[in-house]
């Protein structure tokens, strides 16, 4: 069967996350966004695990389902148009900050196991090692490389993925702390990293261009911080629900099995271009070369973005792809759509509003994003809508990169072409308001 997974979440118990970031949540959200399989994020911490064991029960090999005293209560909070079988995968993301060939290294490295005994084991032996307690994200003193020979004593059937490669800060090949090869980190144990995660700043296709990383499966991801952020980035598979099968798919490669990613645009990532957020420098990585690295405002040396240190580190120009390769779709979420739309805040109550009408009317956001008709969409009656999400699904926008800790942000109407598309909608008398829509709203539903 064909499903969306999105692995890389957090719970509450992770420093700078939503409050309501609980399984129940996360449930309602995948089947909101028309993801199938989660991950729990964080079953390191004790907390957490104790919750993700009273909530959720075994299901197929290595899945786990939200139990049902809790999911019919959800369920209910989910319209008709988007409720889908959801399961939970054990995942957790450990942050690695050591000392390795004379330099601090900090990266993030996403772990993988499919049932709870090994988990305790896990946990009970991470315990040892550092405080598991403080935060959902681990930061341990741990060599990378050890965290792997640790995950693979615990199970075989245990898998890391390293996270968010690129970013600047805690990743294996960034710019600060990072190394220059996924070898170098691993080193021995470097045959059992078959995938690696892109991160919101970078694409598959800027990845194609480091054949260091041919033959490793280019995975995407949310880092969801609060429900709602559920698959900004996620992948597509067409296995059978299983954790098994997943691994396999990820390890093989296979383009029948594992189907591609559904993609932040890159510019739109907080680390894309290089900068000083404080003294409003942002450069390409041209510039930055121009300037000696240095930021010309404090003379401090800039913070070095994503494609700066995939350029570093290509060896291939641009528009090359590697032999095996996986398809992708760059997507903008649906709430940021809408924001544009309406030209208001994305958590304002109108965007969200008509979020949840658009949602039951015609189904999941990611069915709305990728593959519902535009004469369908244009049933919902929001003027812009439908063709502000083919101009996406197009690349038809324009984006200000992000750098140095900031978004980058999203255009998709300039003023003068906002008035003249709703000229014509008003000419054709597309411009109504949907009556539906506002009795739900005033009843309270």
């Amino acid at each position: 069967m064909k499903f969306i997974a999105d692995f890389h979440v957090h719970s509450h118990f992770s420093m700078a996350t939503a409050k309501n970031s609980d399984l129940e949540n996360l449930y309602i959200a995948a089947q909101l966004k028309g993801i199938s399989v989660i991950g729990t994020g964080d079953f390191t911490h004790p907390a957490w695990f104790a919750e993700i064991k009273e909530k959720l029960t075994p299901a197929e090999p290595g899945m786990f389902r939200l139990k049902e005293k809790y999911s019919r209560l959800c369920d209910q909070e989910v319209p008709k148009s988007c409720r889908r079988t959801v399961r939970f995968m054990l995942v957790s993301e450990i942050s690695n900050i050591y000392k390795k060939n004379k330099k601090v290294r900090k990266n993030h490295n996403l772990v993988f196991l499919s049932d709870f005994d090994q988990a305790e084991n896990f946990i009970f032996k991470l315990d040892k090692i550092g405080n598991i307690k403080s935060d959902g994200r681990p930061i341990l003193g741990l060599d990378a490389r050890d965290l792997l020979e640790m995950l693979l004593e615990t199970s075989e059937a245990g898998f890391l993925i390293p996270a968010h490669i690129w970013t600047p800060w805690f990743s294996v090949l960034g710019s600060k702390s990072g190394f220059d090869s996924i070898n170098e980190c691993f080193e021995d144990l470097t045959s059992y990293i078959f995938a690696v995660e892109t991160g919101l700043s970078s694409d598959p296709q800027m990845n194609w261009r480091v054949s260091a990383l041919d033959g490793l499966t280019l995975v995407s991801n949310s880092d969801a911080h609060s429900p709602l952020k559920l698959g900004r980035e996620a992948n597509l598979f067409n296995t059978e629900l299983s954790y098994f099968a997943v691994k396999s798919a990820l390890k093989s490669g296979d383009p029948e099995r594992f189907l591609g990613t559904l993609e932040f645009y890159p510019e739109e990532g907080k680390y894309h271009l290089d900068g000083h957020r404080n003294c409003n420098v942002r450069y390409w990585p041209q510039t930055t070369r121009e300037k000696g690295r240095i930021c010309p405002v404090c003379g401090k040396p800039l913070t070095l973005g994503v494609l700066y240190r995939v350029e570093e580190l290509s060896d291939r120009p641009e528009g090359i792809k590697p032999k095996k390769y996986h398809s992708f779709q760059h997507t903008i979420p649906l709430v940021e759509i809408l924001s544009e739309v309406l030209k208001l805040g994305p958590g304002s109550k109108k965007v969200m509003g008509n979020y949840r009408y658009i949602l039951k009317k015609l189904g999941s956001e990611f069915d709305i994003l990728t593959t519902i008709d535009k004469e369908i969409i244009e049933t919902a009656g929001i003027p812009l809508l439908s063709e502000a999400i083919m101009r996406v699904r197009q690349n038809k926008i324009d984006l200000l990169p992000g750098y140095d800790g900031e978004f980058g942000r999203i255009k998709i109407f300039n003023t003068d072409e906002r008035n003249k598309l709703q000229g014509q909608n008003a000419l054709f008398n597309l411009e109504t308001p949907n009556p539906k829509f506002k009795n739900e709203r005033d009843s309270g539903r």
